[in-house]
């Protein structure tokens, strides 16, 4: 249930509902102070104008990437990779029980490479809601059936990346793994990699998914709906950190 509430309350938070509601909230105040009514009902939908514009989502996602890439030296520090999931992707039934978001098949195809690289054994951790088959366990098969990896571990319980952290860093110590790299997206890692860090884990950050460098000058100048989810995922990003913050936890 809190799950279920946190998730409400952060999507009504987030633009584009945030700035609708706004603009909303607005139009109901024009019909009695119609000057300030009008105008913030114009600015909170300029704000979603705004926000869909690439060259704001880019900022906003650089603001988060604050980890290089893994390096050589690190990974040979590792003793196992730990991979984030990143939800499912209900809108692609045709694949089956492996419903993965493109999100999570990229960060399941980076670790993979990295396990190639290193012989590293591999933790996907990832839960599901409603009775649904666990994203961890839909990871293990993509990456033993499709990417010719091998997931040693499966966390299948974590509804969020607290969760994550929680309950894969037990699975881990087990083992005696204190020392990882975590592969999750670069905009993702700064808060993934404390939440680790505050379960006892060493952690080498090793993000992926990097804002690509600028298109065409066209495509910089035209707004997004592609950049509106980028925008409304740093958003939630920094609202997450705002929170870990406020808590005395960051």
């Amino acid at each position: 249930m809190w799950f279920v509430v946190k998730k409400t309350v952060s999507a009504l938070l987030m633009p584009p509902v945030l700035s609708i509601l706004l603009a909303l909230v607005g139009l109901w105040i024009a019909r009695r102070y119609r000057r300030t009514g009008l105008s913030m009902a114009v600015l909170s939908l300029l704000s979603v104008l705004v926000l869909s514009w690439p060259p704001v989502s880019d900022a906003l996602v650089r603001s988060l990437e604050r980890y290089p890439p893994i390096t050589p030296e690190q990974l040979a520090r590792a003793q196992a990779i730990v991979v984030l999931g990143g939800g499912p992707d209900s809108l692609a039934p045709e694949n089956g029980p492996d419903l993965l978001a493109r999100g999570a098949r990229e960060r399941l195809r980076y670790a993979v490479a990295l396990q190639r690289q290193t012989g590293l054994p591999l933790l996907a951790t990832g839960g599901a809601l409603g009775g649904a088959r666990p994203e961890a366990l839909a990871m293990k098969d993509v990456a033993e059936r499709e990417l010719r990896g091998r997931v040693r571990w499966t966390e299948v319980q974590a509804l969020d990346t607290q969760g994550n952290a929680a309950l894969s860093a037990p699975v881990l110590q087990a083992a005696g793994v204190q020392r990882i790299a975590l592969v999750t997206h670069g905009w993702h890692m700064v808060r993934a990699a404390h939440l680790f860090r505050r379960q006892g884990l060493e952690v080498y950050p090793a993000p992926m998914g990097f804002v690509p460098p600028a298109g065409s000058r066209l495509q910089r100048l035209l707004p997004r709906a592609s950049a509106l989810v980028d925008s409304s995922l740093a958003l939630h990003e920094w609202l997450g950190i705002l929170v870990l913050r406020g808590a005395r936890a960051f």
